[in-house]
């Protein structure tokens, strides 16, 4: 493409707001008392309009993320309004509010230029921007393709229109007539007939209250996520002005402790650390695998952090066996090539274990003399006596460990680095103490909870997060098999692991009796070997029969829930859980993810021992099935996942308000908050 001229500034809209229908022309005229209100930072602009400037530092990645959230289709090359395409460092965006599409060019993390594309325009500027319709259609529709209501959009699923409440959405109805005319005209009054046939949303709230919503406006609709079921707003009266009134006061209190938190990390300071020492490279040019973009991006968001003189306190979110632990990998790297300790806290002993093999893995090619220590309750007293001798006169540089390496007698010569495996599972006083210690330790937290784009937003510049949603590069979905428990479907898929020379995980989650369904398996399948594991077996246990498995001398575990917690072997490529209706949506979707950590195909098969599931059960293997695609987290576990990341981040007290006004507009109104505060 051809490029047009340069400009100093650009306004880019997000696609779905009912203002920006207007169309071009009008955006054009109105530009410069948009910017001015802009400016202003007023909440309604500041999440729906972005201002890109020249010289301008702004992570590629934070541009991306937005565009892809604001609902513009990545494309190749872009042709029409509301595609983007990037490469490198170039990106090219043609904004819905825009004539010509606009190529914004980097240097590192800065804006170096903007210009216009001139093969790239909008020859019909008249055309409202309603009937450019977003990838991800609802909660935002268009009455001209009432058909693009996100499929999630079901009879019976529970929404929240933002000034009326929580309801359920029924259907889609047609009506002629526009917002001028009383609903209960359209139909009896004949002078209607030839008037425009409007398509609405039907809301039923409580007491058998409906509400008819134009497509034209739905933006002001999304999906409720909570805790369980609802209770439907009743219409009229003010009690939904009031809740979410009551919220927002609830919310200013978390947004002034966050900020508060945030001001006293900015008055700690240490020296930068030097992220060009060669320890620092060295995991990288070992890494067996490429990259992908979401960790590359994360590497750098942390050597970002740690060049700096404020400490890092960071959050790695991504989905299972998406590689945040390599990404954990690098950071202890930086850290050791700058001379501090690193502390790595898992919240079980396997788990620790299991990085404790990881990184002495990655790191032995190492020309730097790396010491790694593990300190978990496994280890003799004469044993530990020695590492806490070593980690006192600074001999070991990387410690790993579970909650042992809390308590007193733990004393470090210079840590510089603590890691936080699990960081859900840890609770606020635990992860303060080694801060308490030293205030300015640097704290990088792993999660496997996704966390929504949108609370991603809204906590920008309060919380520094990385998300990983991108898969490694071979990994194949799983495919999921929901049925009856059958032994022959079992013998079946065992044999089938075993001929390709892999591994099976089997899930029965009833201790008492884990000795019999191992032996169920044998006679099933006499030539595999097969041990049984669970959590009350001594850590000494756990740990033998885990090294057995990773030499592969055991075809079949039969494990409890235990697995869910960071087993992480290549080989085990099938999942047999023996009763499916037991598990949480979220819990499934964990064990699921223990399986397909590499190229292989892997097979899930969740079997039930009734002739048929019934209600939620049913609802939630059939979700679990019909989502399993790579990076299925963020759909399959919607409720659970990203509700428990927003209690991870800001504290458990605040499921009361999700609950009450839903987590979509929850996130609104934190963002709401935190810019009345700034």
């Amino acid at each position: 493409m051809d490029l047009y001229k340069n400009v100093p500034t650009i306004g880019i809209a997000r696609i779905s707001p009912h203002i920006l229908k207007r169309g071009q022309i009008w955006f054009e005229k109105n530009e410069h008392n948009i910017r001015e209100e802009a400016r202003k930072i007023t909440s309604w602009w500041y999440a729906n309009y972005k201002e890109l400037q020249v010289d301008e530092k702004l992570p590629l990645s934070t541009l991306l993320r937005q565009l892809d959230d604001w609902g513009y289709i990545k494309t190749g090359l872009v042709k029409n309004p509301g595609e983007f395409a990037s490469r490198g460092g170039i990106v090219d965006i043609f904004a819905v509010n825009l004539k010509n599409a606009v190529r914004i060019e980097y240097w590192g993390d800065t804006i170096e230029s903007i210009s216009l594309l001139e093969n790239a325009r909008n020859e019909n500027p008249q055309e409202e921007l309603g009937k450019i319709i977003p990838r991800y259609p609802a909660p935002y529709a268009n009455e001209n393709r009432a058909q693009n209501i996100n499929p999630a959009f079901k009879e019976g699923t529970f929404v929240v229109h933002i000034d009326h409440g929580i309801a359920q959405f029924k259907r889609i109805e047609q009506y002629r007539g526009n917002d001028q005319f009383p609903i209960s005209n359209f139909q009896t009054n004949p002078n209607n007939q030839n008037l425009k046939l409007n398509s609405y949303m039907v809301l039923e709230y409580a007491q058998g209250d409906r509400l008819l919503v134009p497509l034209a406006v739905a933006e002001k609709i999304s999906h409720y996520l909570g805790f369980g079921e609802p209770k439907p707003t009743r219409l009229g009266g003010n009690i939904w002005e009031r809740t979410k009134r009551k919220v927002k006061e609830d919310l200013i209190q978390t947004a002034k402790h966050l900020a508060k938190i945030y001001a006293q990390r900015e008055m700690v300071s240490r020296s930068a650390y030097n992220t060009d020492v060669d320890v620092a490279g060295i995991p990288a040019n070992t890494f067996e695998f490429a990259e992908t973009p979401g960790q590359t991006q994360a590497i750098e968001d942390i050597r970002k952090d740690l060049s700096r003189t404020k400490p890092m306190d960071r959050i790695i979110c991504g989905d299972v066996g998406f590689g945040k632990t390599e990404v954990a990998i690098r950071a202890a790297a930086y850290a050791i090539g700058a001379g501090y300790q690193v502390a790595i806290i898992t919240p079980t002993t396997i788990l620790a274990h299991q990085h404790f093999k990881t990184f002495q893995k990655r790191l032995a090619q190492s020309s730097y003399p790396i010491s790694i220590e593990k300190l978990t309750r496994v280890e003799s007293a004469k044993e530990q006596k020695r590492i806490l001798e070593n980690i006192k006169k600074n001999k070991s540089d990387i410690i790993i460990g579970t909650h042992r390496l809390l308590q007193k007698d733990v004393e470090f010569h210079r840590l510089g680095l603590l890691i936080i495996d699990e960081e859900q599972r840890f609770g606020v006083k635990q992860k303060e103490f080694f801060k308490e210690k030293r205030a300015e330790l640097d704290v990088l937290s792993l999660s496997a909870t996704p966390i929504p784009r949108t609370l991603y937003f809204a906590l920008n510049g309060i919380r520094d997060l990385s998300i990983i949603s991108t898969p490694p590069a071979g990994k194949k979905p799983i495919k999921t098999y929901v049925g009856r428990k059958n032994k022959k479907i079992i013998k079946q898929a065992i044999e089938k692991e075993l001929e390709r020379k892999g591994q099976v995980y089997y899930l029965h989650n009833r201790i008492g009796s884990m000795p019999h369904a191992a032996e169920y398996i044998k006679e099933m399948v006499p030539r595999a070997r097969v041990e049984y594991l669970h959590a009350k077996m001594p850590e000494e246990k756990l740990i033998e029969i885990m090294d057995k498995f990773e030499r592969e001398e055991i075809d079949v575990l039969v494990a409890t829930t235990i697995m869910e917690n960071g087993l992480d072997f290549q080989n085990a490529n099938t999942l047999i859980v023996e009763n499916a209706t037991g598990l949480g949506l979220a819990q499934a979707h964990q064990i699921r993810g223990r399986i397909g950590r590499k190229d292989e195909q892997a097979f899930a098969y969740f079997l039930y021992p009734a002739k048929k599931m019934k209600g939620k059960a049913k609802k939630r293997m059939e979700a679990l099935q019909d989502a399993d695609y790579l990076g299925a987290g963020y759909e399959v576990a919607m409720k659970d996942l990203e509700i428990r990341g927003a209690g991870n981040l800001l504290g458990r007290e605040q499921s009361g308000n999700i609950a009450k006004v839903g987590f979509n507009l929850y996130c609104q109104l934190l963002s709401e908050a935190i810019e009345e505060l700034r």
